[in-house]
């Protein structure tokens, strides 16, 4: 039975499966579960309200980086219930993207945890999205991309309609979950190696293990359509796909070097812009498109970051990483 346009599916009955890859992302993402409010923020307070242990640059970066993830993790929430949902029909992938909004939920609700705690004006990180111009012009991007499956008359019937779809999950899974989202992982990731902000730190590590399960689910679910559709998957479109996805990293690399021009201690700029090419190399392969850059990986210590089969002591930590597992691939 095909993923989606299945008229002969019963979204109520979700035995036997078709698609097992739905039910371990779904089992793996069960396993990171997680609520910001078991990461004590007492020592990011402490810093915050220090006069010298966070520069104006980490500050700011900060700052930046809570403004685009808490409209970002909106949008695509917006994207999984109102609009991908409708048409992929497979019941277990619709389980799974009840899995995925309830993330999405739990990261809005990060940084509403954030923002109390931190004592940050809410109108100014949640205006971000209107303020800062690259992250405007990244969310604008997005939304754009995107447009056609929030029409309530689209339909996948068509080829043509089943590229506007294909279309709209890489702009949402591959670009934004994908591209969008990961100089900012990095850069906070980079802040909390240097002790500084571990709390938030720790909360973008497991946001970055949910998304990377979003991100794979999402290459999984496109890679099903285009194999189950191969006419759909034209020398044509993948090269509209490869430019696309060319210009959200060229968009990511303005952030990057908007929100920390001059690096971070041991960091510089151009590494931000190098994981950026890096990881857009890996996003096109993920889908069967030719990479682009072949830039080395200037932050291995990314995957370290994220490598769910660690462990941390009980009687430090109320984090529950001992339920985890650690057979996932972070970039």
């Amino acid at each position: 039975m095909p993923i989606i346009n299945d008229s002969m599916t019963d979204p109520n009955k979700i035995l036997p499966m078709t698609y097992l890859w739905a039910r371990e992302h779904y089992k793996a993402g069960v396993a990171n579960n997680w609520t910001p409010e078991e990461v004590s923020m007492q020592k990011d307070v402490e810093q915050w309200k220090s006069t010298t242990v966070l520069s104006e640059t980490e500050r700011r970066l900060i700052l930046w980086n809570l403004g685009f993830f808490s409209t970002a993790e909106s949008l695509t929430a917006n994207n999984i219930v109102l609009a991908i949902y409708r048409h992929v029909t497979n019941p277990e992938c619709r389980q799974y993207m009840l899995r995925q909004a309830y993330e999405e939920a739990i990261h809005t609700d990060t940084f509403i945890y954030c923002c109390d705690t931190l004592g940050l004006n809410p109108d100014e990180i949640y205006n971000m999205y209107k303020t800062i111009p690259s992250i405007k012009d990244k969310d604008d991007f997005v939304v754009d991309l995107t447009k056609s499956i929030f029409d309530p008359n689209f339909e996948t019937k068509t080829t043509e309609d089943l590229r506007k779809f294909l279309h709209d999950l890489v702009g949402y899974y591959v670009i934004m979950e994908g591209i969008f989202f990961y100089a900012g992982f990095a850069m906070m990731l980079a802040l909390k190696r240097q002790n500084k902000m571990i709390g938030i730190g720790e909360q973008f590590e497991y946001i970055m293990r949910d998304e990377s399960l979003h991100l794979a689910y999402g290459c999984d679910l496109i890679n099903t359509i285009r194999t189950e559709n191969p006419e759909v998957w034209s020398k044509e479109f993948q090269d509209e796909l490869v430019v696309l996805i060319k210009q959200s990293v060229e968009l990511e690399k303005k952030y990057a070097l908007d929100a920390c021009p001059q690096g971070i201690l041991g960091i510089n700029a151009q590494q931000f812009i190098d994981y950026v090419e890096y990881i857009a190399d890996r996003r096109l392969e993920r889908i069967g498109l030719p990479k682009q850059y072949h830039t080395e990986n200037p932050f291995p210590w990314m995957s370290q970051s994220v490598d769910l089969s660690k462990e941390k002591n009980f009687f430090e930590t109320r984090v529950t990483e001992y339920q985890t597992s650690g057979n996932l691939s972070w970039e």
